[in-house]
């Protein structure tokens, strides 16, 4: 088995990695390798000596080479670091990876473009309101302010995704779910 380590190290040399390549590229077989590098049998040889008992490819029953392509992901995998929950681990599973995207030290840092994701961020701003309290414009933009400066646009996103209502300079959640 490869690790990424090991993986980097058998690609650090040019003509493994020539080889590889032609091997990703479709070439098969001695002549197609020699075709698709420029590279002398000898060359090619001792590369794919090592690539095969290195396990990244291997020889078929007919002659022809095969470049095990799972190795990468797997090396890759086994390489990346254990996946953390971020600042959001006490939200839904599905909502956590676009929360911490958007919301970075408290502060939102983009307001995702995509409506499905977008009502995720708004969805939380919207728990900063407690249902049945009624609010007033200063005291909806202080709370808002805390995520962005761009009160005027939270303030018209919740309202038009019925997460507030607005009547007579009142402001009350109306959606959103409650915990």
């Amino acid at each position: 088995m490869l690790d990424a380590g090991r993986l980097a190290g058998l690609l650090a040399e040019p003509d493994r990695r020539q080889v590889v390549a032609a091997l990703i590229l479709g070439a098969v077989d001695l002549p197609g390798l020699q075709r698709s590098t420029g590279l002398t049998g000898r060359i090619i040889v001792d590369a794919l000596d090592r690539l095969t008992s290195s396990g990244l490819v291997e020889v078929g029953s007919d002659g022809t080479y095969v470049l095990l392509e799972e190795t990468f992901k797997r090396a890759a995998r086994d390489a990346a670091p254990e996946r953390t929950h971020g600042q959001h681990a006490d939200e839904p599973e599905d909502h956590q990876r676009v929360l911490d995207g958007a919301i970075v030290d408290g502060r939102l840092v983009r307001l995702p473009t995509k409506r499905s994701k977008r009502l995720v961020v708004l969805e939380y701003l919207a728990q900063e309101f407690e249902p049945g309290a009624r609010y007033n414009e200063r005291e909806v933009n202080a709370t808002l302010r805390r995520f962005d400066d761009d009160v005027a646009a939270l303030r018209r996103y919740l309202v038009d995704e019925s997460l507030l209502d607005r009547a007579e300079g009142e402001y009350w959640r109306s959606g959103g779910r409650v915990d």
